[in-house]
């Protein structure tokens, strides 16, 4: 078993469900691919009523998913006493990285997830997205500049991903750099954008893209306005904005007070 520590305000209780799901085949009754019988069992172990009903309902949506075929066996039990294994044990990822890799990939893991959740998340967005934003989150493509939807937008509110809806960035960051493409000075939220390097094209550059779906949103450049001199130059078909008097409704109430 693994014990979590985590803050609530960072990351929910439902979220690391989402992702204990994305990492075990909880179709399987009697142990975890190679491994087998009862300590490699599924498990999910409740420190309190809200989290066992959470758990439950989780499971219920995931059985209810037609994602597997066979039934959600994974258990929801009481949280007991936790005793840390050896320190051998902790982090062997970390320190055994040449084994682990074999490991997991001899183990039939990956192909797996692969065919249950890569595969089916892109079926599931190619129905959900229109041609662009598909191509644009899932491809590392671009639109055009000047004929996308939030270039000129200058309504006040909030850009989500288009994908996950988190939170990405505020009209009071936008401004009008002339590209063609939305700008933004700073993200609304700097915990759900992710900064790597882009070598495509023959240039490089730094790629901006969400930390939850990890979609691809546009490019970070060094020439915006001062003071922070940059520009986060991103597509509109990566993004959906929620007007400042649509926050409430949405879920997004906690952001109002930046529009008072």
């Amino acid at each position: 078993a693994v014990q979590i520590t985590f803050d609530p305000q960072k990351i929910t209780y439902e979220e690391l469900l989402e992702i204990y799901w994305r990492q075990i085949d909880p179709t399987d009754p009697e142990g975890q691919f190679f491994d087998r019988g009862e300590p490699y069992q599924t498990a999910i172990f409740y420190h309190s009523e809200e989290q066992k009903d959470k758990a439950e309902k989780s499971k219920e949506m995931l059985s209810r998913s037609g994602r597997f075929a066979g039934p959600i066996t994974t258990k929801i039990l009481p949280a007991g006493t936790f005793y840390p294994a050896e320190e051998y044990h902790q982090d062997y990822y970390k320190k055994n990285p040449y084994h682990y890799a074999l490991y997991r990939r001899g183990s039939g893991r990956d192909a797996f997830l692969e065919k249950h959740w890569v595969k089916k998340d892109r079926d599931e967005l190619k129905k959900k997205l229109t041609e662009m934003q598909f191509q644009v989150t899932q491809n590392n493509a671009t639109e055009p500049p000047f004929e996308n939807q939030y270039w000129d937008n200058d309504k006040e509110g909030i850009y989500v991903d288009i994908v996950s809806g988190e939170p990405l960035f505020s009209s009071l960051d936008k401004y009008d750099s002339g590209s063609g493409w939305p700008s933004f000075t700073k993200p609304l939220e700097e915990g759900n954008i992710i900064e790597k390097i882009d070598y495509s094209h023959g240039m490089v550059r730094c790629e901006v893209r969400s930390k939850g779906a990890d979609s691809h949103l546009g490019h970070l450049f060094n020439d915006g306005p001062a003071p922070g001199g940059r520009r986060y130059c991103i597509n509109s078909a990566a993004l959906r904005f929620i007007p400042k008097e649509d926050l409430e409704k949405e879920g997004y109430g906690r952001y109002a007070g930046l529009f008072k």
